[in-house]
This record gives structure tokens, C-alpha cells and sequence, in this order.
């Protein structure tokens, strides 16, 4: 196999730069860094029913990701989600085409997994052996995985009040974690002070160019499941983006090689009512959003107050006609038992937040009816037992 990777681009100046050095965000601008590829000779090599014959998981899509030696891979089998058919919320609700991806099922419980894989990988390949790296919790338990499979020194630092579940999976997984007073926000701030001081790769998200690129793996499965086609409508919680930004980039990337011939989705961005940067930015026709100040939310993945490729995701959903809505921590906790018992799934309160999202959506009219909608259930509900048992 063989990646494609050629160079990466600053996303607002276009400058390239090459792979060959440790970047982090871009030179030009500060702001994030996309990988591109050789689209025209991937087209003319690569027929894509061979992924078919691959192994089930996210790396099948090798072209398309950015380590360019297959040994530098470090995977645990992230990927190859199901995509749900929900039938009866479908029924429930009087729509003809709803699913659900259930990320859920991934190595540690998220879809963190992706990202991080990538992330890792591509670190090991440029000899950064030493990672670190902020968390609301799961992006943490990814990273202190993919790091204790490839050998590397990791340092996570979380917010105190994190999920249990997430310190005593990072710890077991022999990765140094720091707790600090504070939000995420806090905690990058220390972890970028530590990666200066001590010479440690940052992984923190959009601040490097890699973790989006297996969070655009959800994209690619999503039009490979769908018959390579895109859907309608996604539905997706946004703490800092990077799953938003990767769907979208795969779609992109797949129009482009003329694997698909259908629109991009209309994507709905879901936030908590008390940490919505985007949903008031894109309310108050902004272009990028201002800090949530006092965040404060039960879905920690959500606890995101400043996004920083706020730009790229407010674009996103502006040229797509989607929406961005804010959601309480009572109806994401009601949703949680709605999807639970009418699909099977157990979902984070992420995941359980597209739900509440999906019924807003439906009071506004904002569907025809016939239209394909995906849920996107980031984790497992099973990663918030602890924080469950205390409300």
C-alpha cells in the first residue's frame, strides 16, 4: 500500500509546506494545518472496491491517510463502525431514512481512537517519541492507548473533575497524567508550556495536521456503507470540531477523485446550553466565535469553551445549509435512556445530544421527510458511569 500524502497547506493562506518536519499548526498563520494529497494519480491507481477485500478497520483507507510507511501504523482496530439502521426512533418520529454511526464501539470507547491512531502513528514516522497533550477525558484514554502500543513517553493533562473512568484508564495505561484546576482550555495552555520546556510533540486537537485525518475516516466509511453515497443530513456534538471537520474533508476529498457524485451533507452542529462558542457565533452571523466564558456542562466532551478551528466549522455548516443548536444537560440525560431503550445503543451524552438535536430540528420543520439523517454517537456511555452515578 501506498499513501498519497504530498504536502500540507495552511487553511487560510494556502501556503504548502513539507512532510518531512514536525509541524504543528501553520508557519504562515498560526491556525491549522490540512494534509493534501495527489488526488489525480490516486484516481487513476486506485479503484476503491479493493477496500472491500481489507482488513476491517480504519487503515483500510491507506491512500488516503498520511503515514507513508505502512510500519509506522499503530492500530488497535479503530474503525469499521456500524453504521445503525434506527427503525424504530425512525418509526417514532415519521422519518424514512435514520441512522445511527456508533462510535462507541472503537478502541477505548470513542471516537477519539481514530484521531489518535493517526496522530500517533504519524509521530512515530517523524520520530516525535515523546507526545503531550490536553483532555476533556477521552481524547486522553485514546492517546495513552496508541502511546503505550508504540512505546512513546505520553503526558495527558485533564481537568480535575474529568470522568473517573478516563484518569484511571490514562493511568493504567502508563501515561503521566497531570490534573489541574480548570477547563481543557487551562489544561492546553500548561500542556503547550511542557511541550516548549521539555521538547514533547503537542497532539492537541487541529494544532497538529493528523488527528483530523483519521477522524475523516467516519466520512469515508459513511459514503462506503451508503453505497458511495453521502447522506443528507449529520447530526454531530462539537466540543473542539475536528469530527465535523474531518467528515467534511473526506467528502470533499472523495468528490474530488469522483468516488461520489452527491452534495455534501447539511451538517447540524450540537453543543451544550452551557458551552455554545459555536451555536452563538453562528446565530450572530460570525465567523469565528468568541470563548463560552463559566463552561459548565455534564458531557465533558462538549466542555470545549474555545474552538480553535472555530473558521473552518462555522463555514462549514454556512456553505452546507446546516444549523448549529444548543441542548441542555436534562434533555441530554433524558436522551441517553430514550436511545437506549428504543435502539440498543448506550450512548455518552455527546452521542445523546444528536438525539435531543434530531427532535429540535423536526419541530422546526427543518426536514422533508425523505431525507437520509446520521446520528453521530461519539462514545460509549459506559466512559460516564461515575459522573451518572453522582447527578
Amino acid at each position: 500500500m501506498k499513501s498519497y500524502i504530498s504536502h500540507l497547506e495552511c487553511t487560510v493562506t494556502a501556503q504548502t509546506y513539507p512532510l518531512d518536519k514536525p509541524l504543528g499548526t501553520s508557519p504562515a498563520s498560526g491556525k491549522v494545518l490540512f494534509p493534501r494529497y495527489d488526488l489525480t494519480k490516486l484516481r487513476q491507481d486506485v479503484d476503491p472496491k479493493k477496500f472491500q477485500s481489507r482488513p476491517s478497520n480504519m487503515w483500510k483507507y491507506f491512500e488516503l491517510m498520511p503515514v507513508q510507511d505502512p510500519n509506522n501504523v499503530i492500530t488497535l482496530g479503530e474503525g469499521d463502525t456500524p453504521l445503525m439502521h434506527a427503525q424504530n426512533l425512525a418509526r417514532k418520529f415519521g422519518l424514512e431514512n435514520l441512522y445511527i454511526k456508533d462510535e462507541g464501539v472503537n478502541p477505548t470507547g470513542s471516537f477519539k481512537a481514530r484521531g489518535l491512531s493517526a496522530a500517533v502513528s504519524k509521530a512515530k514516522e517523524l520520530n516525535q517519541m515523546r507526545l503531550t497533550m490536553p483532555t476533556a477525558g477521552n481524547a486522553g484514554s485514546a492517546m495513552a492507548a496508541y502511546a503505550a502500543k508504540a512505546g512513546m513517553e505520553a503526558h495527558i493533562f485533564m481537568p480535575k473533575d474529568a470522568p473517573e473512568s478516563n484518569k484511571i484508564e490514562c493511568t493504567a495505561l502508563g501515561s503521566t497524567v497531570h490534573l489541574i484546576d480548570g477547563l481543557i482550555g487551562d489544561a492546553g495552555r500548561i500542556s503547550q508550556e511542557k511541550a516548549r520546556e521539555e521538547g514533547l510533540f503537542d497532539l492537541s486537537t487541529l494544532r497538529e495536521p493528523y488527528r483530523v485525518e483519521g477522524k475523516k475516516t467516519m466520512g469515508l466509511e459513511l459514503a462506503e456503507q451508503l453505497g458511495w453515497k453521502t447522506p443528507d443530513v449529520i447530526i454531530y456534538p462539537t466540543g473542539g470540531g475536528t469530527g465535523i471537520v474531518g467528515i467534511w474533508k473526506a467528502f470533499e476529498e472523495l468528490r474530488e477523485l469522483g468516488w461520489i457524485d452527491s452534495p455534501q451533507p447539511k451538517f447540524v452542529s450540537i453543543q451544550a446550553e452551557g458551552c455554545q462558542p459555536l451555536v452563538r457565533a453562528f446565530e450572530k452571523g460570525l465567523t469565528t466565535a468568541e470563548p463560552h466564558e463559566n463552561a459548565s456542562t455534564l458531557a465533558s466532551g462538549l466542555r470545549v469553551p474555545g474552538v480553535f478551528a472555530d473558521y473552518i466549522i462555522l463555514d462549514i455548516i454556512r456553505q452546507t445549509g446546516g444549523t448549529a443548536l444548543a441542548v441542555s444537560d436534562r434533555e441530554m440525560l433524558d436522551a441517553m435512556n430514550e436511545l437506549a431503550s428504543a435502539e440498543g445503543i448506550f450512548a455518552a451524552p455527546e452521542g445523546a445530544a444528536t438525539l435531543v438535536g434530531l427532535k429540535k430540528l423536526i419541530k422546526q420543520d427543518f426536514f422533508h421527510g425523505h431525507e437520509t439523517i446520521v446520528l453521530l454517537n461519539t462514545g460509549s456511555g459506559l466512559k460516564y458511569l461515575d459522573v451518572l452515578d453522582s447527578l
